[in-house]
């Protein structure tokens, strides 16, 4: 699906508890697990070693960090919207997060997100919560689930 384009904060307020366009896939691959495991210095076999993995891991091959999912989320939501008088955006946080299925290596996520709140900042900027939904193609259960907060500024 095409990625919705707002001229500004107020045409995007419109948004405000409305599902934003389902993105593209992405690939998770055995490169991007090891750049992030060296990027947060978490190394634990599930995530790096792919012959021990296949061997004693429950998921029979190496799995993204739960954390990477999250990280994604910035990309995720570029998929869906673009606000055209934003200069700069900044993560402000995150709610709720849970992690309720492993993502095997060579998987493919996209994003369900919906515009939860907006608030109006006073240098301006607007403060977004969104509702994440990172599915996992052909899995039932998703990857991540999680309310993200940025804070977007024109």
């Amino acid at each position: 699906m095409k990625a919705l384009e707002f001229e500004n904060f107020s045409a995007f307020k419109l948004m405000k508890g409305k599902q934003l366009p389902i993105g593209n896939w992405y690939t998770v691959t055995q490169e991007m697990i090891n750049d992030f495991a060296n990027a947060t210095l978490d190394k634990q076999w599930i995530h790096v070693d792919e012959k021990r993995a296949e061997k004693e891991s429950p998921f029979k091959s190496t799995v993204a960090h739960g954390f990477m999912s999250v990280a994604m989320i910035s990309k995720l939501l570029e998929d869906s919207f673009s606000i055209k008088s934003v200069k700069m955006g900044l993560n402000y946080g995150l709610n709720k997060v849970r992690f309720p299925n492993p993502v095997p290596v060579n998987s493919q996520l996209r994003m369900l997100s919906e515009v939860k709140e907006i608030e109006m900042l006073s240098n301006n900027g607007i403060k977004v919560t969104f509702s994440c939904y990172i599915e996992i193609k052909g899995q039932e259960k998703p990857a991540c689930v999680a309310e993200f907060i940025a804070a977007l500024f024109e």
